[in-house]
């Protein structure tokens, strides 16, 4: 009987003893598999636009304007009718240069004839040899007289052209500063209008001498090609412009106050949506890394230094932290110059459930999440 109770006591007490703690699945993640591939490195900047020809309108004949036959704020033409000034006084002046130069001309023959006469009397002594050389040069005289009243004829026309004042370019024309009934002054102070060519604007944008310097070498080395160097355009409300521009040039001189340089940017304007004065924002392309690492920014954290950090899954299956060293940003990812390589499968999804060297289940991201954490997007 003793054995059997001792047998059964040992059976109950191995079966109503502890139990040892449950084992828990690993948890899931989602992970991403990094490659390299080429970066462009951008840097946003502020700039405005200008237009890329502009005229002020000034007359340069005194006179009434008479008549304005264009619409402010409409296209013109270059050499369209902008101004009738007053052409009377200008039309009499005209008239007489041109009286001037015929009575000019006809003293010419006269003068010529008698030097002519003279020179043949002076052969047989039938006049001074003075008086032969005051005939001569009463012929220069008169030969003179004939150009300066010429000069006077082109002057006079000049100056009745310059009554129908003319678009010098073509573009997009303000508002008048004058009416019909005005009087204006040549050359006077205030313009009358102002045309500015917009199917194309520049863009005036500010850099930092130290993004110049980054850029020039980005060229120097054959990574962004010179005189291709594309500018994209944010606008004021925050929306894309649609079509890119090219740098034109840099300024030489840095300023010594702020340490920037400015830069002009061309772009196409077809629709006239960019106007003069507008504030933008360029991202112009500085660098290109052909062998990049770009980490999603889902994936990349910040330790209590505040050092970037991200998880990856190592060969065992276990999440590995990683302390990283990052550039700047390329869209939605970090631009990773150590701490991450080609291969590396990076912990996007499921990151507040993963411990430094505990085992987890990695799953292709966006594949199927853990309960109640949303999958990242882009």
């Amino acid at each position: 009987m003793w054995p059997i109770s001792a047998v059964g006591l040992t059976v109950c007490l191995a079966a109503c003893g502890p139990k040892g703690p449950p084992a828990f699945p690993a948890p899931e993640v989602g992970v991403v598999t990094l490659t390299s591939q080429t970066a462009q490195i951008q840097a946003e900047l502020p700039g405005r636009t200008s237009a890329i020809e502009t005229a002020d309108v000034r007359p340069q004949v005194n006179g009434i304007v008479l008549a304005r036959p264009f619409v402010e704020g409409s296209l013109v033409k270059r050499g369209q009718l902008l101004y009738q000034i007053d052409p009377g006084p200008y039309q009499a002046a005209y008239a007489q240069a041109q009286a001037q130069l015929a009575n000019a001309a006809a003293a010419v023959r006269t003068a010529k004839l008698k030097a002519e006469r003279y020179a043949e009397l002076i052969k047989i002594n039938g006049v001074s040899k003075q008086d032969a050389d005051d005939a001569l040069a009463a012929a220069g005289q008169a030969d003179a007289n004939v150009a300066q009243a010429q000069a006077a004829v082109q002057s006079a026309q000049i100056n009745l052209n310059y009554t129908r004042v003319t678009a010098p370019i073509s573009g997009r024309i303000g508002r008048s500063a004058v009416t019909p009934g005005a009087l204006v002054t040549a050359n006077q102070a205030t313009a009358l209008t102002t045309i500015q060519r917009l199917d194309q604007v520049y863009i005036d944008i500010t850099q930092s001498s130290a993004q110049l310097l980054a850029l020039r070498q980005a060229v120097a080395s054959g990574k962004v090609r010179k005189g291709g160097l594309e500018v994209h355009l944010k606008l004021e409300d925050g929306s894309d412009y649609p079509t890119p521009g090219v740098l034109q040039f840099t300024d030489v001189t840095v300023d010594p106050a702020t340490g920037t340089v400015d830069l002009r940017a061309i772009v196409p304007n077809p629709n006239g949506v960019l106007l003069p004065g507008m504030f933008v924002r360029a991202e112009v392309i500085e660098d290109v890394q052909p062998d990049a690492i770009l980490a999603p920014q889902t994936g990349v954290s910040h330790d209590v230094r505040g050092l970037p950090v991200a998880f990856v899954v190592n060969a065992g299956g276990m999440a590995e932290q990683r302390t990283l060293t990052t550039g700047p940003t390329v869209g939605d990812a970090w631009l990773v110059t150590s701490g991450l390589k080609a291969g590396d499968r990076l912990i996007v999804e499921g990151l507040q459930k993963v411990r430094d060297g505990a085992p987890v289940h990695a799953v292709p991201a966006g594949s199927a999440p853990p309960a109640g954490f949303a999958p990242a997007k882009g």
